[in-house]
């Protein structure tokens, strides 16, 4: 027997009965939270733009995402004729299951969720690692060459990104001296860890953007490019279980961003006010990083294929691998805790300055060419 969250004597039940309780609580909320990500982002997009957004169904076009989802459920799922069907219908779960068994592992609250595990942060990249599967599956086996190169560019981008992923959280993992996402929220009660390794927050905000093939990370979804990437050839509710499945990994990344260098539920005060400021702080944060990809997606134009690659391998890779020796250093020969936010501060004011000087150098180089064309145009002229 065990408690539900709450804590109420009135919940004690069976433990496959108490998961499965808390299953169903994960995908109700998850199910209502992508419906109104997608809502804000086209509102918060349309005021970057200059634009209304959603106006019309509902008040203040609330009830646009569940216009959407009726009318994606009825619509006629069409499988192409030189499409593999198992590997083309089975897609969709694939990249969906990966995604949703990382809400599990999270911790909303101290000890909210459905399940804490001693190795959570480790569970959640053994199987967030599984839905590049299920993108080659769509790729594959839609029997488009659009969604195949869609497909590889995806795989491609994901294995690269996610090495220095998995180095800036493990240089945060050897501060904590844990994998458990509770313990990590928990030690953050007087300071996040950002202060401590603002180099490696900056790489894993870099990182997840690129795992949720997010601009200036979308090339695998290039519309003007490979005309939608590697679900083009999808349509009605499996098209809808894509999209289901970006603004999941959204909110599973933003909430387990929050946790990993924000303090999670814990800080500020969350361990004397408790579970209600505990969850309002789980929301607020997931919301800030939620709020900055809505904001770079309508900055940032998008990378082209060789320089996303060339960032991720030449530039946070080793400045990831060096964030990790040096950590590794100061905490051997028990260093002062100053010392770990001074190198990984330094870490990222270079890594902010290279990023800096390379949209220079491209903003530079598109000016000289736009001039070039001009001018051939006057002289032809």
């Amino acid at each position: 027997m065990i408690e539900f969250p709450l804590g109420s004597e009135m919940f004690g039940i069976w433990n496959w009965a108490d998961a499965a309780i808390r299953i169903v609580i994960v995908v109700l909320v998850m199910t209502i939270v992508a419906m109104y990500l997608i809502y804000g982002e086209r509102k918060i997009v349309a005021r970057f733009q200059q634009r209304l957004g959603p106006t019309r169904t509902g008040p203040a076009g609330l009830l646009q995402s569940f216009a959407d989802a009726v009318k994606l459920i009825s619509k006629e799922d069409i499988r192409p004729d030189g499409a593999d069907r198992w590997v083309f219908e089975f897609a969709p779960y694939a990249t969906f299951i990966p995604v949703f068994m990382t809400l599990c592992v999270l911790p909303f609250a101290a000890d909210w969720g459905v399940r804490n595990l001693p190795l959570g942060m480790f569970f959640v990249f053994a199987v967030l690692g599984l839905n590049i599967v299920g993108v080659m599956m769509a790729g594959l086996g839609s029997g488009n060459k659009f969604a195949l190169i869609g497909g590889v560019r995806a795989a491609a981008q994901m294995i690269s990104y996610e090495i220095p992923l998995v180095l800036s959280l493990l240089s945060v993992s050897m501060i904590a001296g844990t994998l458990d996402l509770n313990e990590f929220a928990a030690k953050q009660g007087d300071y996040p860890f950002v202060i401590l390794q603002p180099l490696a927050f900056i790489i894993f905000v870099t990182a997840m953007l690129s795992e949720l093939h997010r601009a200036p990370f979308d090339i695998p979804v290039a519309e003007s490019e490979i005309v939608g990437g590697y679900f083009v050839e999808y349509s009605g509710i499996r098209w809808s279980m894509f999209m289901l499945t970006e603004y999941a990994a959204l909110w599973s990344f933003s909430v387990f961003g929050g946790i990993v260098f924000l303090g999670g539920w814990n800080f500020p005060m969350g361990n004397e006010w408790g579970w209600g400021w505990q969850l309002a702080l789980t929301f607020i944060k997931s919301a800030l990083f939620i709020f900055f990809i809505f904001w770079v997606r309508s900055t940032v134009p998008r990378l082209r294929i060789d320089q996303l690659m060339t960032f991720c391998w030449k530039i946070l890779l080793p400045l990831s691998l060096v964030q990790v020796v040096a950590n590794g250093f100061i905490l051997v020969y028990d260093g002062p805790y100053w010392l770990l936010s001074l190198t990984s501060g330094v870490g990222a004011i270079l890594l902010i300055a290279i990023i800096i000087n390379r949209a220079f150098r491209r903003r530079t180089a598109t000016t000289s060419l736009v001039g070039a064309y001009r001018g051939a145009q006057v002289s032809a002229q």
